[in-house]
This record gives C-alpha cells, sequence and structure tokens, in this order.
C-alpha cells in the first residue's frame, strides 16, 4: 500500500511540473511564420530536388534509355503544372470564389 501511494505522489508531482505554465520572462508564440517556412521550401528544398530529377534523367540518357527518360520526364512537367495550379489557386482562390458568386 505504501508503494502505490510513493508512485501516486510521484505521478502527481510529474503531472504537475508538465502541466505548470511557462516562465513569465519567456517570449510566447503568436502566430506561425508561415512565409519563411514557405521561403525555406522555395528557396532550399525545391532546388535540391530539381538538381536530383535532373542527374536522374542525365544518367538514365546516357545509359541509352530514352524513353524512360522521357517518360519520367513528362511527369514530372505534369506534376509541376499541378502544383502550380495548387499555388495559385491558394493565392488567388478567394478573389475567384468572390468573383462568382459575387
Amino acid at each position: 500500500m505504501h508503494l502505490l501511494t510513493a508512485v501516486a505522489q510521484t505521478t502527481a508531482d510529474h503531472l504537475h511540473i508538465l502541466a505548470a505554465p511557462e516562465p513569465s520572462g519567456a517570449p510566447t508564440p503568436k502566430e506561425l511564420n508561415t512565409d519563411g517556412i514557405l521561403n525555406f521550401f522555395v528557396t532550399k528544398i525545391v532546388p535540391i530536388l530539381l538538381a536530383g530529377l535532373g542527374i536522374i534523367f542525365v544518367s538514365r540518357a546516357n545509359k541509352g534509355e530514352v524513353s524512360k527518360v522521357l517518360t519520367s520526364s513528362s511527369v514530372a512537367l505534369i506534376g509541376i503544372a499541378f502544383i502550380a495550379g495548387a499555388t495559385s489557386l491558394f493565392f488567388f482562390g478567394g478573389s475567384i470564389v468572390d468573383l462568382l458568386f459575387k
């Protein structure tokens, strides 16, 4: 019985520490910087992925697999077109809806 009481007290102490509010001196985040995240992906991640695709396409073309390169290139271009369309809808979707349902 004494062991059960000790475990319950220790658990309560740990839960109190986890639930304790942050110190008042620490700055609290107010919102997520989505522009910075988007800018990071566009400037850092996308060029690396495109360079990887380019290396794969060039290495396949050097091996004589031109038909596979053309197929992969067309799939990649269609994917980029879908991403560009989704991005444009993200930015202009509200104005398009306002224009249609006004």
